[in-house]
């Protein structure tokens, strides 16, 4: 079990586990994810944090079909500009590595916005938190469990 499952477990929110073997030789843990369980791109999300002006971190999530905007995510969170975090500092303030990083159950629940195209599903895919694992579960019970907010960040 990792943080994000036993988060979700102790919420009593629905849902399911899809575990598949990583290759390690990818560049692209969602597209992984996609083709290895049949599902299309724009039902699999990628967690992706970012650093902010005012010294912050916050979490950005997209479906992997797609790419995180740095102007529009820093308007969601009310700052002038973001950038990607510094890998080690996502892999401090998540508890997760890179390419396995759940918006779930993280070390420190960081400022979380999700792009507005996950209500287009009815159940969609995030990362479990490790490489090969990925969380099936309604769009309203992932907001809910990171306290996130919609806004359009892709492009």
């Amino acid at each position: 079990m990792t943080p994000g499952i036993n988060l979700l477990k102790n919420s009593k929110v629905s849902y399911k586990i899809h575990e598949y073997a990583h290759d390690s030789s990818t560049d692209s843990y969602g597209m992984e994810a996609a083709q290895e369980l049949g599902v299309s791109e724009e039902r699999i999300f990628k967690t992706l944090v970012v650093a902010l002006d005012n010294k912050e971190l916050a979490v950005g999530i997209v479906p992997v079909s797609t790419l995180l905007n740095m102007k529009l995510i820093a308007k969601a969170a009310v700052a002038k500009k973001a950038v990607m975090a510094a890998p080690e500092d996502v892999e401090r303030s998540t508890g997760y590595v890179l390419g396995g990083v759940s918006p779930l159950g993280q070390k420190r629940q960081l400022k979380t916005i999700l792009d507005i195209s996950i209500k287009d599903h009815s159940t969609v895919f995030v990362s479990a938190g490790r490489r090969g694992l990925e969380i099936e579960l309604s769009p309203n019970d992932l907001i809910k469990a990171v306290n996130g907010v919609l806004a359009k960040i892709s492009q």
